[in-house]
């Protein structure tokens, strides 16, 4: 029995070390995540997956109401069909793009993270590698800007459809309805310019409007619009948050490239002055 019991003890140990060097590697790999990048690509990536989705759906809703309500004839609305089907193949190339450059920028904050850099003891910066990085901060603030006037262009919908919604809510009121003035309520979307002047309908009033208000398409394509909206914002902040990550990586490898620089100079330097001093050495003991 004694035997056995030494053997177990003596293998506690081993595995007691085993377990505590696993946790210092677990401890090491999570530091090495760069959690504000992570963080900023969930978040693009959730807000172009609703500025997309959404958006392509509501606009197939929204050509779907005009047919049906307010231009009868194809030609009316047949610009208006080609314009929204290029949004939609629009809409897939960015969705694309996008997810293809949220892993690249996930990528380059994996490796210019400063924990990354602790667990490579021998990393060192290059000419093109802060090329890189400068190149992604001018890259991702050019988009940023953009997306700002995606964001303000995804809103220009939200506002047509609030204001038909506010028409609608003034159609169902007592008040309205006490009154014969309901049918000179209508809704007029060639002022819009979505439509031309000579479509007809063009607008809708009263009974139609109500009607129109109390479809699922209206009010599926509004709530839409609405959450494609707050996907653009959402890609905007996402945005925003990228490139305070990318300009501060790019201060952190310009400084850490004016380190190597003088740590390489220092070692020269030190290189010298043992050779001087061995010489000196080598010359007095010449000489005794």
């Amino acid at each position: 029995m004694k035997p056995a019991m030494e053997t177990a003890a003596e293998e506690n140990p081993e595995q007691s070390q085993e377990k505590k060097g696993c946790f210092e590697c677990c401890i090491k790999c999570l530091g090495g995540v760069p959690y504000a990048s992570l963080v900023a690509t969930i978040l693009c990536f959730s807000g172009v997956a609703l500025f997309c989705g959404c958006g392509h759906v509501a606009l197939t809703g929204t050509v779907s109401i005009l047919e049906n309500h307010f231009s009868k004839t194809v030609s009316d609305h047949a610009l208006l069909t080609e314009v929204v089907q290029l949004m939609q193949y629009i809409i897939y190339g960015i969705a694309s793009f996008f997810f293809l450059y949220g892993i690249i920028l996930l990528a380059e904050g994996f490796y210019t993270t400063s924990a990354v850099k602790e667990l490579h003891s021998e990393f060192k910066t290059t000419a093109c590698g802060r090329c890189i990085s400068g190149m992604f901060v001018f890259l991702t603030y050019v988009l940023g800007v953009a997306w700002l006037g995606v964001f303000g262009f995804s809103a220009v919908p939200v506002f047509l459809f609030y204001n038909m919604w506010s028409t609608c809510q003034v159609l169902n009121s007592p008040m309205a309805n006490m009154t014969s003035l309901i049918e000179s309520i209508c809704v007029d979307v060639r002022q819009y310019g979505i439509i031309p002047w000579n479509a007809a309908p063009g607008k809708a009033c009263g009974a139609v409007l109500g009607e129109i208000c109390n479809t699922s398409e209206f009010y599926l394509s509004y709530h839409l619009y609405i959450v494609a909206c707050a996907g653009a914002g959402a890609t905007v902040i996402a945005l925003i948050h990228f490139l305070m990550i990318l300009s501060a990586n790019w201060a952190y490898l310009k400084d850490a490239s004016h380190m190597h620089v003088y740590q390489d100079i220092k070692m020269k330097e030190e290189q010298e002055l043992q050779d001087i001093q061995s010489r000196s050495k080598e010359q007095l003991s010449s000489y005794t």
